[in-house]
């Protein structure tokens, strides 16, 4: 068996839309209503845009996107199969496209989660509010870390699924651990396939953030939270539709955010004391 960290579908673009369909590209659609609601301006950056499908929404939308996401082969895939927006490698705990250059920052489906420390989630956040116009918005998709981390530990027997893609068969076998200590959600994940190649094992991890200590990050580095809820999102059960109202609860398993930039105070405002950024 091989073993690798990571995820064998960040590797093969393709191999991720099949195993990921979204033909009503609900969550560029959930995350552009937003947006809109909001009155964000055009300029947006799309963090950890994956395969690019995303940011072509907010980009037919008549927006102008920027998808950063750390893989290259992603990248690539996103050019050729989503183009219109711009797309560039960043690491998003750490990146800068200079101050003052978005009107929206959108990170979807639980990307903010690979800062697995808060010196990480710090870097994020700062990186957000430098790039950010004063009163620009952030908008969050991830898994809720109140959902897992005030349960029982998820099921022993791992989840399998499968899927056909270009005759082939992929199988996935998933087991999920929470790690309390460390706030992560480990997951390895074993494949098979039915031509004969030997079965991949695969480990990775998301932070688990409670929706206050999310609150508090926020707060801390300068934004003020105007929406955090479990749903209805583009990854919830029933999914968000166009109209649906935010909910009020916090107890599913995925938590959304959107949160505006604080205007400084004073043409002389300081540098924030969280930050040490100007605003």
């Amino acid at each position: 068996m091989k073993h690798r960290t990571g995820n064998l579908l960040t590797d093969r673009p393709e191999l991720y839309e099949a195993r990921f369909p979204d033909p009503e590209r609900l969550a560029g659609r959930w995350a552009e209503d937003l947006l809109r609601l909001h009155g964000a301006g055009p300029a947006v950056l799309d963090l950890g845009c994956g395969t690019g499908r995303d940011a072509a929404v907010l980009h037919r939308a008549g927006r102008r996107v920027t998808g950063a996401d750390l893989s290259g082969t992603m990248l690539a895939h996103a050019r050729a199969h989503h183009p219109g927006p711009v797309y560039v490698q960043a690491d998003l705990s750490r990146f800068d496209f200079g101050q003052r250059v978005f009107d929206a920052v959108v990170c979807l489906d639980s990307s903010l989660l690979y800062c697995h420390t808060n010196e990480q989630l710090d870097g994020f956040l700062a990186s957000c509010r430098r790039t950010l116009a004063p009163g620009g918005l952030l908008v969050g998709e991830m898994r809720n870390g109140a959902y897992f981390l005030g349960r029982d530990a998820p099921p022993t027997a791992p989840a399998v699924s499968r899927f056909t893609w270009h005759g082939t068969t992929y199988r996935s076998s998933t087991a999920l651990r929470v790690d309390r200590a460390a706030q992560l959600l480990r997951r390895t994940r074993v494949w098979t396939t039915d031509d004969g190649g030997p079965p991949v094992e695969e480990h990775s991890a998301w932070r688990l953030l409670l929706p206050q200590e999310l609150r508090h990050f926020l707060t801390a580095h300068g934004f003020d939270v105007l929406a955090l809820y479990d749903g209805p999102g583009p990854r919830t059960e029933p999914a968000w539709q166009p109209g649906a109202a935010p909910g009020t609860a916090a107890d599913g398993d995925r938590l959304h955010v959107v949160a505006r930039k604080r205007a400084p105070a004073s043409t002389g405002d300081s540098a924030h004391p969280a930050t040490g950024d100007q605003p």
